[in-house]
């Protein structure tokens, strides 16, 4: 970082991220990685053929396990997504963040953005939307900071935004109404804001695809999960998380109104991206 504290990095047009300023370059946090109990076992035992994945009560008892031990680097692209937002939260401006499931990012982004700055988490999940404002409790502010119940899938709000975080969360969305949701976003961004996005990904070329997902399921065997529960919840997302290339992604944004789209993180079949309106 070409600054002296985290969250205050200079950007490129001149504007300065708008952290506290309680923070210095030593007080970066480690990578967050929530994980601890109870542990994810939704899948370790046999079914003839598992229900569609849901956000039930049953995944957000354990959620933070789940995607802890599911995503690769989940900490470090936290990590990367606080330090990202920060530099671009303007003060008095709000931040979202839609599929919020717990609230571990708005928790994370808590003491590096200006206090001006409103929180918005939204969730289709009640059960998920509950737990959040229950960590987030335990997170002192002074800010605005509210979570909702909200499904994309309907028409929602977007206002005066200067940073949107989706991260795992539009992969979920349905193909048909994908760009009606990045386009909802993009229209409540202010010039300059930006749009955070992690996503699984998949390759055109069949080869990489292939070895991508391997080298991914080999990860899940390195966290615990047998091969049983690995089978089982790869059926259970077949049909409910659908993702797209990266240059379909890419393209997305750029077709809402995003004008410049970067790719800040990649492990094999995980992208983070961060457009700009």
């Amino acid at each position: 970082m070409t600054a002296t504290q985290f969250g205050h990095p200079a950007s490129g047009n001149g504007r300065r991220a708008t952290g506290t300023g309680t923070g210095t370059a030593a007080d970066v946090p480690p990578p967050i990685t929530p994980g601890g109990e109870p542990t994810d076992r939704i899948f370790a035992e046999p079914v003839r053929r598992p229900a569609d994945f849901a956000f039930d009560a049953t995944t957000a008892r354990v959620f933070d396990d789940m995607v802890s031990r599911s995503v690769p680097f989940y900490g470090e692209i936290q990590r990367m997504t606080t330090e990202l937002a920060a530099h671009f939260a303007a003060p008095g401006s709000t931040l979202y963040d839609i599929g919020c499931s717990t609230g571990t990012t708005l928790a994370a982004l808590e003491p590096w953005v200006d206090p001006s700055v409103r929180f918005v988490g939204y969730d289709n999940s009640p059960q998920m939307v509950e737990r959040a404002r229950r960590k987030l409790e335990g997170v002192p502010t002074a800010r605005t900071r509210e979570v909702h119940e909200v499904d994309v899938h309907q028409p929602f709000a977007i206002a005066d935004a200067s940073v949107t975080v989706m991260l795992f969360t539009l992969q979920f969305v349905r193909p048909l109404h994908r760009e009606r949701v990045v386009r909802t976003i993009a229209d409540g961004t202010r010039p300059d804001g930006v749009l955070i996005l992690a996503e699984k990904v998949i390759e055109r070329d069949t080869l990489f695809n292939r070895l991508f997902i391997e080298h991914y399921y080999a990860m899940k065997r390195r966290h615990g999960y047998t091969e049983m529960e690995i089978a089982q919840k790869r059926e259970a997302l077949e049909n409910v998380l659908v993702p797209y290339h990266m240059e379909e992604n890419a393209e997305l944004l750029r077709r809402c109104g995003y004008t410049k789209v970067q790719e800040f993180f990649r492990w094999y079949n995980f992208a983070g991206v961060i457009a700009v309106k």
